[in-house]
């Protein structure tokens, strides 16, 4: 390894973004955490990861709430809390701080602020001190595998590519008090929302695909955050079947429960499609963002929708879907 673990006892991960972001760079903080088995890593995220530190805490010792930054969109900029953050983390003499936020266009001059010996990350050309340490941005494959080949360059052996996400008793309990009248493998997970309206596929196509569902014998069951509840009325205006609708009524980890019995999960392009993934739960994904290379996963058809807008051929890979599942799901019970 370019960094000996003898010399690295601090470790700061920046990437202050949203749940799915940080799914997808778990497999390389699993690597970082075997590396580095005895070093303690700390968070830099938005104030909701604290809750993932908590959940991931076989790879995550600590969180710092990172405030914002100049041309970040995440979250609303505020010189002052931002200065509060930037003395916090210099005062902590970081071994090794990893700028796994983006190529760096914005962020390595902040990272490079930190106080720390060490700082390694992604570049864009001309944004980085430490060459040796610093990867050019991979505009190519998986997000997954982008910070894997930042642990590559790093000198950090493979931990694998899967996702994950921990399930805790606390998150089967939650589910089991919803007295839910469905069996696992019986029912479907329709999620329709996202955190931006343009990338949200239209409520009556969700609609149709919950209708087929019950048609085939598993029930709809709508999710949604309590923020999202406009769409998921909107999906159940469209239903000519009847579904269960649970929006607003399930924490993070009780949804990841809900979706990891699910027979399958039809999405967009968001945090809960990774969930899936990670829970190893098929889905249909429908990628609204025009990067299904990036975002999407081997267990689920991911569908470009910005590439073509055919619903008919949304509907066929979904019967194709469901007809391959049956056929595993019977070729399991002979074995």
């Amino acid at each position: 390894m370019k960094l000996p673990p003898a010399e690295i006892k601090k470790i700061a991960v920046f990437r202050a973004l949203q749940l799915g972001d940080l799914l997808c760079a778990v497999p390389a903080v699993r690597a970082l955490r075997r590396a580095y088995p005895d070093a303690e890593i700390t968070l830099l995220g938005l104030p909701w990861a604290a809750s993932f530190v908590q959940r991931f805490h076989a790879y995550f010792d600590r969180f710092i709430h990172f405030p914002g930054y100049p041309d970040l969109p995440e979250q609303e900029y505020n010189e002052e809390a931002f200065q509060f953050f930037l003395q916090r983390v210099c005062n902590e003499r970081f071994d090794l701080v990893l700028q796994m936020q983006g190529n760096g266009t914005i962020v390595n001059q902040l990272v490079h602020q930190m106080n720390a010996r060490f700082v390694a990350g992604f570049h864009n050309g001309d944004n980085y001190a430490q060459e040796e340490l610093f990867l050019p941005y991979p505009n190519f494959g998986s997000e997954v595998n982008r910070h894997l080949l930042l642990m590559k360059h790093l000198g950090i052996p493979d931990a694998g590519a899967h996702l994950e996400f921990p399930l805790f008793q606390n998150d089967y309990i939650e589910l089991e008090n919803l007295l839910l009248p469905v069996t696992a493998g019986k029912y479907v997970c329709i999620h329709p929302g996202s955190r931006g309206s343009w990338r949200q596929w239209p409520p009556a196509y969700f609609a149709l695909l919950a209708d087929y569902m019950n048609q085939q014998g598993y029930m709809p069951v709508i999710t949604g955050t309590t923020d999202e509840m406009d769409i998921t009325r909107e999906v159940r205006k469209c239903l000519r079947q009847p579904a269960i609708d649970l929006t607003g009524q399930t924490s993070l980890g009780a949804l990841a429960a809900l979706i990891k019995d699910a027979f399958f999960l039809v999405s967009n392009c968001t945090g809960v499609a990774h969930i899936a993934a990670a829970v190893r739960t098929p889905g249909i994904i429908i990628s609204m963002d025009g990067e299904p290379h990036r975002w999407g996963h081997p267990i689920h058809r991911v569908i470009d929708w910005t590439n073509n807008h055919r619903l008919d051929k949304v509907v066929l890979q979904t019967e194709a879907l469901v007809e391959e599942l049956k056929a595993n799901s019977a070729t399991a019970h002979y074995a």
